[in-house]
């Protein structure tokens, strides 16, 4: 069975974006450090999953984008869910995709009930799923009860007011800490489990 991980950024009052959907500020405090923790952290997935949303911003950049995160990226399998009924990439025909292109044009579209899908998902073989997007979709998949760690990179900013994911849930969740790593430019990783 493969864990779930939600990896977000988010800064110390609780925001993943401002009210516009905008997170520039996640750029302010990276450091070196910080980003080869992430990177190790995003090749220990064997799917990345995410909304439509963040699908749609994310696949025209990645296949050309320049540094160490457009490997994993271009090449770790990826999901989409959406609830609007989206097709995925439109490729012309007989237009010869990249391997970047094309593991962009290739995710799997899912459509269907959210928590059952993370469920079947789930019960594969292999290394974590890895979500990653925006607020929205993080919600919906934290009220799913289903996520196995909560990898939150907190950041020295505080906006007084944007977008938070964790307005969804019901019940009290509780969790372990199972890691924290202060990097230099002020950005506080923390790991928490079930």
């Amino acid at each position: 069975m493969r864990k779930l991980i939600m990896k977000m950024s988010i800064t110390v009052d609780g925001f993943v974006a401002d009210s516009n959907g905008k997170a520039d500020w996640i750029f302010r405090s990276s450091d070196e450090t910080s980003r080869s923790w992430s990177l190790g952290r995003s090749y220990d997935a064997s799917l990345i999953i995410m909304g439509r949303k963040s699908f749609e911003n994310m696949s025209p950049y990645w296949p050309t984008a320049p540094g160490p995160f457009a490997v994993p990226m271009n090449t770790i399998p990826k999901g989409v869910f959406t609830k609007s009924g989206y097709e995925g990439i439109d490729v012309p025909p007989g237009k010869e995709l990249s391997p970047a292109e094309a593991s962009w044009a290739t995710a799997k579209i899912f459509n269907g009930d959210l928590t059952k899908e993370i469920e079947e998902l789930k019960l594969g073989e292999g290394k974590p799923i890895l979500a990653l997007g925006g607020a929205g979709f993080m919600q919906s998949l934290i009220a799913t009860g289903l996520i196995d760690e909560y990898h939150l990179n907190t950041h020295p900013v505080v906006l007084g007011a944007g977008l938070p994911i964790f307005t969804s849930v019901q019940l009290p969740i509780d969790l372990k800490l199972l890691e924290t790593k202060p990097f230099p430019g002020g950005i506080v990783a923390h790991v928490y489990g079930k």
